[in-house]
């Protein structure tokens, strides 16, 4: 019999099912326990808590191995919630996928209390306050805590991956607006050992030329053959510009190519991410395009045209592949292709598309056209010719009047028959740009200078509201239009810097500490931007030695010193130069 207080009162509660005073008084402590968890504020106050000062700690798996020591930062590994960083989360979260790391969130014991007392309150002079604070201390350890953390944790993850996608997103985006390298000859070299070097030839405008493969490495060594035929090659066809595949063998071809050119100052070279090469290779839209070809040289054919037009080549591979962001295989996969598909469709529609030269693959792209109707438009352009104006796109089968509302705009005719065809101006504001160049008094016949010259005195004497309302549209209409006028169908990639082109090759042995180098950045994560210096190794730019207000993107090209080498490890760290 228990003669306390709570132990009296609990002998009102027995019964069949509660026979004793301790099973009453349990029973009661998990009703109050699961009071206090399920508490919305007091949940609350913990997970806000939780996010300020909680701690997370991860430590090895002792069961499982780790044989290339990928995790080895986090073996023992603790830091505050509110300053891990989103690569720090989603490495945490691999590492315990793959059970190599034990992972948990630590509630400081003062925080879970002030969130629980801040709205359960017993009187320490009560005979059942002992009773509460057990019930208090269940109710954390065993319900409240657990909870909590797979909160915590969840919110973490699901912040590290928004912020993943976003890094991809970005670095997608300023790839595919890399400026195209035009009027090139372009000979694509996928590297290899075993299987060869293979090659490709196209024109300036892509068309394939020639193609085969080369043996100049292991095991075969026919580097003298391998010569002769690519100095055939950049005769016959005057090859201006040699890009290489980054994968397998890409510095042994990079000696070759050097070599190959040392005597040739219009011959350059340079190294071209083949992320997605591969993919593209054996996809379907490789195969209409090449039906002839073998699989294994549409890579090279793939990374000769990347460097003419990046935008052009590059939306034909699912943009996952393409080799550039943090983590994306771990993300929300159906999350990740929704916001890398709109930046696709963003770019593309920026650009704008040259309809006589485009994909299908292009063309899906463009707003109101889908991949049937992207179809549709190559076929009619394959069976009557190239298009003449804007307005024939309107006898292409299943292109409606909603559909040209909205892909019209997008679409550049060069040369045609009107010459508006060939910029951003939608057809729909032709009338508005005729009235405004019969105010101004130019035609599309006088130069550019003189058309920023009539405009500029226009706008200097009249107010854009009243503009806008003599030649009937908006302002910011009118704004795009005088924009279009004095610079038809300009290509926002051209404010890009170009690639670097090389004549020589630089190898890891070459760099000393203090050296300067101009590189391009090629992806750009949490903790740095990685830089292409011209050897086989990038170099990291951590975001420390980033200077505050720096916003870096892939393909930017800057200047660089070499801080500390690690040949050894593969690793260059490098400095930032104004």
């Amino acid at each position: 019999m228990d003669g306390s207080i709570p132990g009296v009162v609990a002998e009102n509660y027995l019964n069949d099912d509660v026979p004793t005073i301790g099973e009453a008084l349990a029973g009661a402590r998990d009703i109050v326990a699961e009071t206090i968890s399920d508490h919305a504020e007091v949940r609350g106050l913990t997970r806000q808590k939780a996010l300020q000062s909680g701690l997370i700690h991860s430590e090895k798996n002792a069961d499982v191995d780790d044989p290339r020591s990928v995790y080895e930062t986090y073996y023992e590994f603790t830091i505050q919630v509110n300053r891990i960083r989103p690569h720090q989360i989603l490495a945490l979260d691999r590492g315990e996928g793959e059970k190599i790391l034990r992972v948990r969130v630590e509630i400081p014991e003062r925080d879970w209390q002030i969130a629980i007392l801040a709205y359960f309150r017993a009187d320490t002079r009560s005979a059942f306050n002992s009773f509460f604070m057990q019930a208090m201390r269940d109710a954390a350890e065993r319900l409240l805590l657990p909870a909590i953390e797979r909160d915590v944790r969840r919110y973490l993850t699901e912040t590290a991956q928004a912020h993943a996608i976003g890094v991809f997103a970005a670095n997608l985006k300023a790839l595919l607006l890399q400026p195209p390298l035009v009027e090139q000859v372009v000979l694509g070299i996928d590297p290899g050992f075993r299987t060869g070097c293979k090659i490709a030839v196209v024109d300036e405008n892509g068309k394939l030329l020639e193609t085969g493969t080369i043996y100049p490495h292991e095991p075969q060594k026919r580097m003298d053959e391998a010569l002769v035929e690519l100095r055939r090659l950049v005769l016959k066809h005057g090859i201006t510009l040699i890009a290489i595949g980054n994968g397998t063998a890409s510095r042994e071809s990079e000696a070759m190519v050097a070599r190959l050119i040392r005597n040739q100052p219009d011959v350059r070279y340079l190294i071209v991410n083949e992320a997605g090469a591969s993919v593209y290779s054996a996809s379907s839209l490789a195969r209409v395009e090449f039906p002839g070809l073998d699989v294994s040289l549409r890579g090279a054919v793939s990374i000769a045209r990347r460097v003419q037009d990046p935008l052009a080549e590059l939306v034909k591979i699912d943009p996952k592949s393409i080799g550039v962001g943090m983590y994306q295989h771990d993300v929300n996969q159906a999350e990740l292709g929704r916001m890398l598909e709109s930046v696709v469709e963003e770019v593309v529609n920026r650009v704008g598309v040259d309809i006589n030269t485009a994909s299908s693959a292009l063309l899906t792209h463009v707003s109101g056209i889908g991949p049937k109707l992207a179809e549709r438009i190559v076929e009619y352009r394959n069976e009557n010719g190239i298009f003449h104006n804007r307005q024939e796109l309107r006898k292409v089968s299943g292109l409606g009047p909603k559909s040209f509302e909205q892909c019209a705009g997008f679409l550049r005719i060069r040369n045609g028959e009107n010459p508006l065809d060939g910029g951003a101006i939608h057809p729909e504001s032709y009338p508005a740009a005729s009235k405004l160049m019969s105010i101004a008094g130019f035609t599309l016949a006088d130069s550019m200078e003189e058309r920023q010259k009539k405009l500029t005195e226009l706008q200097a004497g009249s107010h854009l509201d009243d503009l806008a309302a003599k030649v009937g549209c908006g302002v910011p209409t009118l704004q795009d239009i005088m924009e279009q006028l004095v610079r038809p169908g300009r290509d926002p990639r051209e404010d890009c810097p170009p690639p670097i082109l090389r004549s020589d090759v630089l190898k890891m042995d070459d760099l000393v500490d203090g050296m300067q180098l101009k590189g391009t950045v090629r992806n750009v994560v949490d903790f740095g931007v990685f830089v292409d210096i011209g050897v086989k190794q990038d170099g990291l730019l951590h975001r420390t030695q980033i200077p505050g207000g720096i916003h870096l993107q892939a393909g930017d090209i800057i200047q660089v010193e070499i801080l500390k080498i690690e040949v050894e490890r593969g690793r260059i760290s490098l400095g930032w130069i104004e």
